[in-house]
């Protein structure tokens, strides 16, 4: 299934808070893995509905950090930790502890995400390494080449005839 919007989000969790459906059931009528559906609960019940609107996406140095800290110093498990930061997927969380493991603090700070420009190119652009004399130059010499072949298979297409009328006779 596609992209599930924050209505239908809000109805699962509902849902699931008045018993009256399972995870299961509920994650099977969505089509998504109930797991899913129990971090959504996990961010409702933290943050309520504010805690779907759209979330911010850049996040300062520092936040990562306490975030980090804080899931290490309490010993609270990926998912409960980005739901109390209300971080929009768990995976967002694990990438942030991946690259701290690794590269450290400075794998934390924003990357810079620009495209290139988009340069216009001229349309009848010419290749500047050959000027119009050289082409012009290398055009002459092929025509002169094709007419040497042409002449040349004449000749031996000639040859070949008289060879078999003086066998003939």
């Amino acid at each position: 299934m596609g992209k599930i919007d924050v209505e239908e989000k809000i109805q699962a969790i509902k849902r699931y808070v008045e018993g009256k459906e399972s995870l299961g059931e509920i994650a099977q009528s969505i089509g998504i893995d109930k797991s899913e559906i129990r971090y959504w609960v996990q961010r409702y019940q933290y943050h309520g509905e504010k805690g779907f609107k759209k979330p911010c996406t850049s996040h300062s140095v520092q936040f990562k950090l306490d975030v980090i800290h804080y899931m290490a110093d309490e010993h609270t498990s990926l998912r409960d930790t980005a739901a109390r930061f209300n971080l929009p997927h768990h995976s967002t969380l694990r990438r942030w502890v991946n690259a701290y493991r690794e590269e450290g603090t400075d794998a934390l700070s924003p990357k810079e995400k620009r495209r290139p420009s988009m340069k216009q190119k001229p349309e009848n652009k010419k290749n500047p390494s050959v000027s119009e004399k050289e082409l012009q130059k290398e055009i002459d010499f092929l025509r002169m080449e094709n007419e040497y072949l042409k002449k040349l298979n004449a000749l031996v297409q000639n040859k070949e005839k008289s060879a078999k009328k003086t066998k003939h006779k």
